[in-house]
């Protein structure tokens, strides 16, 4: 068995690891964990390790510097860094000491999962640590840029900054972003070095992993390259279909300004899902989903309004607001617009289960497709899709095995501009908050203060979208009373200010 020590200064994630992965089925086994670097050098010093998982922002040592030292004494340890997206100058210095990944929080247990098994095939081998800043450790920081810049977690003026000293290229005025999928078994690692082959001499392509294991590929061209684009992305299909037939791409719009990259990454991902509904297309591309039948302008969902009441397991309300929108517009539409809404409907419902668990449930939405196509009224397409967000929620709803934590994420959900706090709520459902915490995570995977934190930030978001107040107005409509703080968090968790995003967003 390889020995793992976990430091971290947050008990809960210590006990989540200790939790969420069955260490046995990777040849591991947990022998010791510490609060900070310095009781953990203590321990190393006496206790031989083989996987050292290290938060970097701790009290009294750092993982950076617990990293340099447990290298003096332990040499061949392999390291995994835990971390939140705003370490930039972080990361950088832990390439330089030699990491196998940088894992961000919440954790994302398939990447930790895959880490893991690569790092026990390292061992197995006993490959040594890579130190300096080689080709394996900058793909990683490449990685973690591109993906902070796709999802809208990192300010324009800071992924500039990066972005120039990764060499990516950022010259052109347009932008499109196309996902490598390979349907049956992921992307493996010989796939990503044939896209990195065959678009070697193309620097306006920048390649990389996604936190979902997706291959994608940036493309940042000029307004008339659009044909062109198309054609090496098709040349590129055909080259690595030969010895991967599975392998699907997704197809983002080409936007015209650098900063709508993330919405064409969107696209992207939204495209690979219609596989389930176009099974015969290699290359599906968003922008040409409507000649397939796909009424996109009919679309009339507003899907932040369902993806909150997913977050809040609210199945009476979810049906209820179902039944609403599609009674507003049966007069309307006509009956194929009408299903086309209701199969994006089923496709949207599966992307939001999977960014929550991070897991596949292709078999469950295909059975909700097949319910939509087969619907013949008006009634039995309502219930098709009240069914697949009733077995949406029953999903997550099955993640929980004890119902007061169900009944404190519903709580949040109604009361979430309100004080709220674990004593508080421990009170109110006669737990002791310590023990009502440790649950708490233990069955959403994030402590209390995250998921709260998250969940008001979501809604204020979407006061800055759709409303003229102030910031310190909404800052107080969503709970915080300090709007310092506020800005805090908001910055913590969208990469920029409220007041950016309000401009920007």
């Amino acid at each position: 068995m390889y020995k793992v020590f976990i430091v971290d200064d947050e008990p809960f994630i210590i006990e989540g690891l200790y939790d969420i992965v069955d260490w046995s089925s990777f040849g591991m086994e947990i022998v010791n964990h510490a609060g900070n670097g310095q009781a953990a050098l203590e321990a190393l010093s006496s206790q031989s390790v083989d996987i050292l998982i290290t938060d970097i922002s701790m009290p009294m040592m750092n993982g950076l510097d617990l990293i340099r030292e447990a290298r003096r004494l332990q040499p061949e340890v392999k390291v995994i860094i835990l971390s939140g997206f705003n370490e930039f100058e972080y990361l950088k210095e832990g390439m330089k000491l030699g990491i196998e990944n940088y894992l961000l929080k919440p954790i994302n247990v398939e990447e930790l999962e895959s880490t893991l098994a690569n790092t026990a095939s390292k061992l197995d081998r006993a490959v040594s640590p890579k130190l300096n800043n080689d080709a394996y450790g900058i793909q990683i920081l490449k990685d973690n840029i591109l993906h902070r810049w796709l999802t809208g977690q990192i300010a324009d003026t800071e992924f500039e900054e990066r972005a120039r000293f990764m060499n990516i290229s950022l010259g052109a005025s347009n932008v499109a972003v196309a996902i490598l999928r390979n349907k049956d078994q992921g992307p493996t690692s010989d796939v990503f070095e044939q896209v990195e082959q065959l678009l070697r001499d193309k620097p306006y392509f920048s390649v990389f992993h996604d936190i979902d294991g997706d291959i994608v590929i940036v493309a940042n061209v000029d307004g008339d390259d659009e044909q062109s684009l198309m054609e090496r992305i098709k040349e590129l299909y055909e080259a690595i279909s030969v010895t991967h037939p599975a392998l699907r791409i997704g197809m983002g719009r080409l936007m015209q300004g650098l900063y709508h990259a993330p919405s064409s990454y969107a696209d992207a991902k939204t495209a690979l899902q219609y596989v389930m509904i176009y099974p015969d297309l290699k290359i599906i591309d968003y922008a040409v989903l409507d000649k397939c039948g796909n009424q996109a302008a009919t679309f009339f969902i507003d899907w932040r309004d369902y993806a909150k009441l997913i977050l809040s397991r609210n199945v009476e309300q979810l049906a209820n607001r179902i039944r609403t929108d599609f009674e507003q517009h049966r007069d309307g539409l006509t009956p194929g617009e009408l299903q086309n809404t209701a199969l994006e409907v089923v496709i949207r419902f599966k992307m939001e289960l999977e960014a929550i668990k991070h897991s596949d449930e292709t078999a469950m939405y295909q059975e909700g497709l097949r319910l939509v196509l087969d619907s013949d009224t008006f009634d039995e397409l309502v219930l098709a899709i009240q069914q697949v967000g009733l077995k949406t929620i029953q999903s997550l709803l099955q993640d929980l095995k004890n119902p007061i934590v169900n009944q404190v994420l519903q709580h949040i959900d109604k009361h979430y501009a309100d004080e709220l706090s674990l004593k508080l709520l421990g009170a109110h459902y006669h737990l002791h908050p310590v023990y009502l915490g440790q649950l708490f995570h233990k069955e959403t995977g994030e402590t209390f203060a995250e998921y709260l934190n998250k969940y008001r930030i979501e809604r204020a978001k979407e006061q800055l979208r759709n409303s003229n107040l102030k910031v310190h107005e909404i800052a107080r409509n969503v709970g915080y009373w300090e709007t310092g703080y506020f800005y805090k968090q908001f910055r913590k968790y969208v990469g920029i200010s409220p007041t950016d995003f309000k401009v920007f967003g």
